[in-house]
């Protein structure tokens, strides 16, 4: 039975109808990991903090809610708070699970810290839900709930990276009522695209599959294409709340500056601006009737805010779930806003089909290759990495290592993604080298060996790192890269002993 405060709480009959559906599951008592479907605007929160007050109420164990972002787990735990669950937020400060408190919401890597530091255990949690479970830094978590209950929630469930599909960590897929649907019953606001056909043959794709920043911003920070993006807000969207997504900060940056020369009231936002700046921008906008915002991808989750009438697509991506989530940042309806705009610079409309038309969701969980292919997620053309292969002779000096090969680009939009500093990328790299040259060495002078040989690969790295943040100089890279060959060794010199000490 709901107590009073949830029973105050309207829900959707079709979130009353999956509601119900996921608390069978959990009732039934079956062990799989389930991934829930639900369009941007949808009310993906209301649903899951609905099955959490449910699951305490009735099992009276914990749960635990992971988000990406810090204004996810605000929005979280507000919504907690709305349906009368007490409920606490992770910081870096927290202690381990109270008794008094059965609900807790935590940023994935702030709980993997405290778990790291054996300031949290998780054996008690009962029910783990995963918000935008889409995004792969979830699945590093996984593994420390091997007695809970698991549900995924997304707008979108195709992994970003079509190398680590989303049926490795959930057994099943329900699908919750679809966009036409949710549109033609007045649930979201009604979309207009304009579409600007543009060449794309200078773009390249990186090896995560996506078009790389670089060339991104090399198109589309052309005059040409800046002036085209001016001509197509003035003719769809002046006067209306906009939001602009780019693929790179140096192009946002230069778009700011062409709209704010034209008079418009606009400001750029992306993952290097402090905190305190940041609200003062998002409150300017929320504030501002005819503001525009432009941005990276920074605002494809975490980001709710209704009023947005237009929504600028200034770049082209591969991904199905980036598309979706860009999108959908305009979608929210107000009783002042029955529809909104959608202007796309970068053929994503033709590549993808219309916002609103059904997609397959379970055809693309289930076979994630054939989904991808069919999505154009892999993209014909010039791509920036399939030129750079590791040498044979450089192979052969780490026979202990099944995969040598790092993925800058994706863990640099990973870490944009999940409000990380840039260079966590670069640390993780230099970790992963360290333990390659660890494994396959016998004394601390091969090892260190190994980390030489390994400078044609740093080189490599560094130059893709350096291309992902637009405007390092030469000076800065040729620093880099002696700096990183320096923590390398370092970092071999000082785990050698420990870890070969047995």
């Amino acid at each position: 039975m709901k107590n009073s405060t949830s029973a105050l709480t309207s829900f959707h009959s079709y979130q009353e109808r999956d509601i119900a559906s996921i608390f069978d599951l959990i009732q039934n008592k079956d062990n799989s990991n389930i991934l829930y479907q639900l369009p941007t605007g949808g009310g993906k929160t209301v649903v899951f903090s609905e099955i959490a007050r449910r699951f305490i109420e009735q099992y009276g164990k914990t749960v635990t809610i992971l988000t990406h972002r810090k204004e996810l787990c605000k929005q979280t735990s507000k919504t907690l708070k709305n349906l009368g669950v007490q409920n606490r937020i992770i910081n870096s400060g927290s202690g381990n699970f109270k008794p008094d408190c059965k609900c807790y919401v935590a940023m994935v890597e702030t709980l993997r810290n405290r778990i790291k530091a054996k300031k949290i255990t998780t054996k008690e949690v009962g029910l783990l839900i995963i918000d935008e479970a889409h995004h792969n830094s979830f699945r590093k978590l996984l593994a420390n709930f091997k007695n809970a209950f698991v549900i995924g929630f997304t707008a979108t469930p195709f992994s970003s990276d079509v190398s680590k599909p989303m049926n490795r960590n959930y057994d099943l897929l329900l699908t919750g009522e679809s966009i036409g649907t949710l549109v033609d019953d007045g649930f979201l606001a009604k979309p207009k695209s304009f579409v600007y056909e543009v060449e794309l043959n200078s773009l390249k794709t990186g090896i995560h599959g996506d078009y790389t920043v670089s060339s991104s911003n090399e198109l589309y920070g052309a005059p040409a294409m800046l002036e085209l993006l001016l001509k197509a807000y003035n003719e769809n969207a002046k006067g209306k709340k906009t939001l602009i997504f780019n693929n790179g900060i140096a192009v946002s940056q230069q778009v700011e500056a062409v709209f704010k020369t034209a008079g418009i009231a606009i400001r750029h936002l992306d993952n290097k601006t402090s905190d305190e700046e940041r609200k003062e921008i998002l409150k300017w906008f929320r504030k501002t009737k005819d503001a525009v915002f432009t941005s990276v991808s920074i605002l494809t989750t975490g980001f709710d805010e209704p009023t947005v009438q237009h929504v600028i697509l200034n770049r082209a991506t591969t991904s199905i779930t980036l598309y979706h989530q860009m999108i959908g940042r305009g979608a929210r309806k107000l009783s002042s806003k029955k529809t909104f705009g959608i202007t796309d610079l970068g053929n994503n409309i033709q590549r993808f089909g219309e916002w609103q038309e059904p997609v397959d969701w379970k055809f693309g969980f289930e076979n994630p290759e054939a989904f991808a292919k069919q999505m154009s997620y892999q993209c014909t053309g010039n791509s920036s990495v399939q030129s750079h292969a590791i040498s044979a002779e450089l192979r052969a000096q780490f026979p202990n290592t099944l995969e040598m090969a790092f993925d800058i680009e994706s863990a640099y939009q990973e870490a944009i993604d999940t409000d990380k500093k840039p260079k966590t990328v670069i640390q993780q790299s230099i970790r992963q080298q360290a333990k390659m040259c660890m494994d396959n060495a016998e004394t601390l002078s091969q090892a260190v060996a190994l980390a030489e040989a390994l400078a044609p690969e740093i080189e490599w790295r560094v130059k893709q790192y350096v291309k992902c943040l637009d405007h390092a100089s030469k000076s800065y890279k040729d620093w880099l890269i002696e700096d990183y060959q320096n923590r390398l060794k370092g970092l071999i010199i000082k785990l050698f002993p420990k870890i070969h000490a047995s």
